[in-house]
């Protein structure tokens, strides 16, 4: 199952490691943006979300901020219709 899912994160966040271990214990593709290091997505995640924590995870246009498996699911769903 390939879905548009991107994952701003950094690397010294656990919840930034979780959900990069949940979304590929469950075979979903996603790009990582480590934003401790790339100040442009940084800039772009504060920009779509007006929040600074991580992980913020989106699917196509829907945003899920921290570790929220549930709603992540949710999101892709939403996406396949």
């Amino acid at each position: 199952m390939t879905a548009e899912i991107q994952v701003f994160s950094t690397p010294t966040c656990p919840y930034c490691t979780k959900v990069k271990q949940w979304l590929n214990e469950n075979d979903y593709e996603f790009e990582e943006h480590n934003v401790a290091e790339d100040r442009d997505k940084a800039r772009e995640m504060i920009e779509k979300t007006g929040q600074k924590g991580v992980p913020q995870v989106f699917v196509g246009d829907e945003a899920v901020i921290g570790y929220r498996p549930d709603k992540i699911e949710e999101a892709i769903e939403n996406l396949e219709e």
